[in-house]
């Protein structure tokens, strides 16, 4: 496919809200596509190059892609053209639109070009290595138009944007290859249409059609399904083949946690799991799926792998748990003379790639095991919750200090449970977790099968995605920090929990560090930040707002601590929710 098409459909996305319509050029766009440029569409329509999971980084700033211009073009004011755009992207769709070299032969650029040459920086180091990946970005550049560089610059950046949700790729893989029923032609304009009153395109009144609405969700279930357990990429390529079956949970591959909303106590949590139910500690620490096949490998909720970060993760878990082929669901908590640790104990080993045996010693940890989703190479995300605790009971062996089972208790009486949640606490958990017995295990769901019950106001994870530089004895600090949803929807501002100095806790000056890097523009004070940073944000009430994207403001936010094991900002379907509930509530 040539990359002229996918930027014409970048432009068609940016031009519209609606998701409905969004979703539709998407599914256009799948229909036209071969398998071998499925596998390239589906990453680039999230803006990424490369799975979630895979640990291989592009390793370009921004000085490179600059480089690459001036390369290309023979402009030597790029840096005061970004200064006055703010953006690079468009900086690189006016130069080359305007570049004073050309090149003899014209080629037109194909995705998979522009795929590959991205893919190569990745494994350049060493050496020369800066002046290849100069090379190959200019070679693209070469060969494009103007709108096509500010596609391919915002790529290299890892800064597309362009507001396509993995549910609305879900969707769009049903209508372009299954009969779903949902898609129907316009007799009016003739352009083909969601099943909805009005025509998306024209506005004109739809004629009534029957539409079986069950079977309907069934076929996204069917398909999320298969998602929650591979990814987009694979799943469309099944849905396409009608392989869709044959997709299955794999060790080595990882697979998104399951997500618990908030019971706003105990009585709560009874009447929405019912009696009896099971309450295990909420441990302060960070979540790790371990898997098993000949080898083992961690992941953190971000789906990175953070193997070698805990050799001693490794270490008990081949000491202690019996099996071949196995997925299972753990928190590690730091753990020092047999209490356990704060979570920024030991927070900063997720990112460690030195001196890690002696970190390890320094900051130890313990592993609870709370759930499987797969035993022996057999998926056990439809087996109840009751019957998936005996199997981890058999396989686990407990080693006090190293690996143990989730503290558990199930109850029926409300005295019962308010104690146990009340130990939780003494010992400096923040909570429990409440959990329906007959419950199936749903991978990236947070829709009840289980609750999390602590003391603490609400808290969100969301984005930094702008800040402001600080003045006075802060002038050289980033401060007053923007927050955004996971669909980059603005939610407000917050200043208020971070430390003047390192050694008290997260600080500007570490927060300054952190996201420098990131900045993407600049105007005066205030700066906009790539959404890379995730940070948890405690608040005392969301309340409805005209001045942010995602026309909700938080009411006295303050920062709790750093994400680093979280990839993903809290959705906006989530904080509606949690709106819905303490309006309700008042």
């Amino acid at each position: 496919m040539q990359y002229s098409k996918l930027v014409d459909f970048f432009e068609k996305i940016l031009s519209k809200n609606k998701r409905l319509i969004k979703t539709l050029f998407i599914s256009n766009l799948l229909k036209k596509s071969n398998a071998e440029d499925l596998e390239i569409l589906i990453p680039m329509m999230q803006g990424n190059i490369f799975p979630e999971w895979d640990e291989r980084k592009l390793g370009v700033s921004t000085k490179y892609v600059i480089k690459a211009l001036k390369l290309s073009t023979g402009f030597d004011d790029i840096e005061n053209r970004w200064k006055k755009l703010g953006d690079l992207g468009e900086v690189a769709e006016e130069v080359i639109s305007k570049k004073k070299q050309s090149t003899l032969f014209f080629q037109p650029l194909t995705i998979k070009k522009v795929y590959d040459n991205i893919v190569k920086l990745s494994s350049l180091s060493g050496d020369k290595s800066v002046d290849r990946k100069i090379q190959l970005i200019s070679e693209l550049y070469s060969l494009a138009n103007g709108n096509e560089a500010k596609y391919i610059t915002r790529f290299i950046l890892e800064d597309l944007r362009i507001g396509v949700g993995d549910s609305s790729i879900r969707d769009a893989i049903a209508w372009a290859y299954l009969d779903t029923g949902f898609l129907v032609k316009c007799k009016e304009c003739k352009e083909i249409t969601t099943i909805e009153n009005k025509c998306l395109f024209c506005n004109e009144k739809l004629e009534k059609v029957e539409f079986d609405r069950e079977k309907y969700n069934q076929i996204l279930e069917k398909i999320q399904a298969a998602i929650d357990v591979s990814d987009l990429t694979e799943t469309a390529k099944a849905v396409r083949e009608n392989t869709l079956d044959k997709i299955k949970i794999k060790a080595m591959r990882p697979i998104k946690a399951m997500l618990y909303p908030k019971a706003k106590d105990m009585e709560d949590a009874f009447e929405r799991l019912g009696k009896p139910m099971a309450l295990e500690f909420k441990y302060d620490g960070f979540r790790l799926n371990i898997h098993k096949k000949k080898d083992i490998k961690l992941f953190t909720r971000r789906l990175e792998d953070v193997t070698k970060q805990f050799p001693d993760v490794v270490e008990y878990v081949q000491e202690n748990v019996e099996g071949e082929n196995f997925i299972l669901d753990c928190e590690i908590v730091g753990y020092l003379n047999g209490k356990y640790l704060p979570f920024q104990q030991i927070s900063q080993r997720i990112k460690r790639k030195y001196d890690i045996e002696k970190v390890a010693k320094d900051f130890p940890i313990i592993v609870n095991v709370f759930d499987i989703m797969m035993n022996e190479g057999k998926s056990t995300l439809n087996v109840p919750f009751i019957e998936r605790r005996k199997i981890i009971q058999s396989i686990v062996k407990e080693n006090k200090g190293k690996i143990v089972l989730a503290e558990q208790l199930i109850t029926n009486d409300i005295e019962e449970a308010n104690n146990f949640y009340q130990k939780a606490l003494d010992l400096g958990e923040e909570g429990v977790m409440a959990k329906k017995l007959d419950a199936v295990y749903k991978p990236g769901a947070r829709i009840g099968y289980g609750l999390k019950i602590k003391p603490t106001m609400e808290t969100l994870d969301l984005y930094i995605v702008g800040a402001e530089w600080g003045t006075g004895k802060r002038a050289n600090w980033l401060s007053s920090f923007t927050l955004a949803t996971k669909e980059l929807k603005q939610i407000g501002k917050v200043g208020t929990g971070f430390k003047e100095k390192k050694e008290e806790g997260l600080s500007f000056e570490e927060m300054t560090q952190l996201l420098k890097p990131l900045i993407i523009e600049e105007k005066g004070r205030d700066v906009k930040i790539k959404a890379k940073v995730v940070i948890e944000v405690q608040f005392e009430e969301i309340q409805k707002s005209i001045n942010y994207s995602s026309g909700y403001a938080l009411r006295f936010p303050r920062v709790v601590r750093l994400r680093e094991d979280k990839k993903e900002a809290s959705e906006i379907e989530y904080i509606e929710e949690l709106y819905k509930e303490q309006r309700g509530r008042a």
